[in-house]
């Protein structure tokens, strides 16, 4: 009778995984995934435009970027664990919203540099990255984009409503209405999409101290309404 050794009973299915498991490969691909990750935290922080800047956000595009990286050094040598990955991966859900387009291409440029450097393509993550970096800080940074405001403006004399069509008329690069409602009591509200002449926005002041106006707010859209 043949006695049983510690790879028999493996099969030497365990040992073959960590026999053929490179170490140094592993961390190669982790420390780029980190430096790429890097990389794109520094141009996220740089060309962030939105309302209120999301430090756990950016952060998260490194862990993203090097977990991603690992999954993938996991299945690249295995089917049926990738198959187990991809089952396994498919009942997540996340529920947390995207407010910002632009987000949503961060956190698929770093799962993207998380599967080129797990799977060792490192210098075309490496291309790619400093690519798409420099696209958006050109895009996002050097080109200056007109937004429109948006102009409500709450009323109770019909009568002011020419005046009112002069000052921002005169004050306005371009302008166009784009509601108005009545209410009761003799109750008007007038919104404008207008574009202004080098920012001046100094016309408020005029249009608030008319008699009959009780309120005038502007509004600018980026992505995100701010008053």
């Amino acid at each position: 009778m043949e006695s049983l050794n510690f790879n028999d009973i493996f099969k030497s299915n365990f040992l073959e995984k960590t026999s053929s498991f490179s170490v140094v490969d592993s961390i190669i691909g982790l420390v780029s995934a980190f430096i790429l990750g890097l990389l794109i935290y520094m141009v996220y922080k740089k060309t962030f435009s939105g309302v209120i800047y999301s430090h756990t956000f950016n952060i998260s595009l490194i862990v993203m970027s090097m977990a991603t990286s690992l999954v993938i050094m996991g299945i690249s040598s295995n089917v049926l664990l990738s198959l187990g990955m991809v089952g396994a991966l498919s009942i997540v859900r996340f529920r947390t919203p995207i407010k910002d387009p632009m987000d949503i291409v961060y956190l698929f440029w770093a799962i993207i540099v998380g599967i080129l450097c797990g799977a060792g393509f490192i210098p075309l993550a490496v291309i790619g990255s400093i690519l798409i970096g420099l696209v958006l800080i050109l895009f996002i940074n050097k080109i200056k984009i007109e937004n429109p405001y948006l102009l409500v403006i709450r009323y109770d004399e019909q009568s002011i409503e020419s005046a009112l069509e002069h000052i921002v008329s005169s004050h306005t690069k371009k302008h166009s209405v784009k509601s108005k409602s009545i209410a009761s009591g003799n109750h008007f509200e007038i919104t404008y999409e207008v574009r202004l002449t080098d920012e001046n926005t100094s016309f408020l002041n005029s249009i608030s101290d008319m008699k009959g106006i009780q309120s005038a707010v502007m509004l600018s859209y980026d992505g995100n309404f701010t008053a």
